[in-house]
């Protein structure tokens, strides 16, 4: 293993152990969350994937295929930041679903007893990965093929029976959810899909890449919970992940900027935005 890859599976170990990071996965418009509590029950995988999984869910990360892209974002006064996990163009299906499509038995499942489940593709379109509903219950299965060949099941996705999993997959892993509630959830939205993005545009994903899932540590800035305002120990963590992982051009131009340096002329939009990062956090009294 190269130095490389053993940092990227090193940040995502690191990102797995604390019940403080949130993840999500999918893409543009339609995406898995997972989350779980400090004191959930969590069974580690052992099937040479980085992940694990508790009785509302689980993720699965293969780490030689991810490439990290930390940036944050400003909004006003306030900022987020996050690390995007991003494949290759050229690992992504060249035309993904458009349409619901039976999958077969989903071998790939986190859970052994989940092997022989039949897997169906939502049929979202998304370039990174698939969104679908995974059953084992012979009338969930036969309702979801009456459904293959309708494009975009967003109402199936949605309202599925409870013993139905809700299932997002890629190249580079994948999220499960389990049951409905607080935690694992599945979003999806039919207007931000129509724009057939890979990203938002605020995100500086190198060209050649695309993201297809995310992981949140703690916010820096919380203006709400039981303990609001700026948490350094949480801002300093993301800095160290930043110089790591982050767009190289686009650090450098936050640090010149934090010195009082002028902001170069002609400057993007991923520019502007380090910019306002660098404001929000001068004025929480930030480095």
């Amino acid at each position: 293993m190269t130095t490389e890859r053993r940092d990227v599976a090193d940040l995502l170990a690191t990102a797995l152990a604390d019940p403080a990071v949130t993840w999500s996965l999918g893409g543009f418009g339609a995406l898995a969350t997972f989350s779980r509590g400090s004191c959930e029950p969590v069974a580690w995988l052992d099937d040479g994937r980085l992940g694990l999984v508790t009785a509302r869910g689980g993720i699965a990360l293969v780490p030689d295929r991810i490439v990290p892209v930390a940036y944050e974002t400003a909004f006003g006064t306030a900022w987020s930041h996050t690390v995007a996990l991003c494949l290759p163009e050229a690992s992504c299906p060249a035309s993904p679903r458009s349409r619901v499509t039976e999958c077969g038995p989903d071998r790939e499942a986190l859970r052994p007893q989940d092997r022989g489940a039949i897997l169906f593709d939502g049929g979202l379109g998304l370039r990174q990965a698939a969104i679908g509903l995974r059953s084992d219950i012979p009338a969930a299965v036969a309702a979801l093929r009456l459904a293959c060949g309708e494009p975009r099941a967003l109402s199936n996705l949605r309202q599925s029976p409870a013993p139905t999993h809700r299932v997002a997959t890629s190249p580079g892993g994948r999220i499960e959810i389990f049951c409905a509630g607080d935690g694992p959830r599945l979003f999806a939205d039919e207007t931000v899909l129509r724009a057939a993005r890979t990203h938002a545009a605020t995100a500086p994903i190198p060209p050649g890449l695309v993201p297809f899932a995310h992981l949140h540590p703690p916010a820096s800035l919380d203006r709400s919970g039981p303990d609001p305002g700026v948490h350094r120990d949480r801002h300093e963590a993301f800095q160290a992940l930043l110089r790591r992982w982050g767009v190289p051009e686009l650090v450098d131009l936050k640090e010149a900027l934090a010195r009082g340096a002028p902001m170069p002329a002609a400057a993007g939009r991923h520019a502007r935005m380090v910019a306002k990062v660098v404001a929000a956090q001068s004025a929480a009294r930030l480095p």
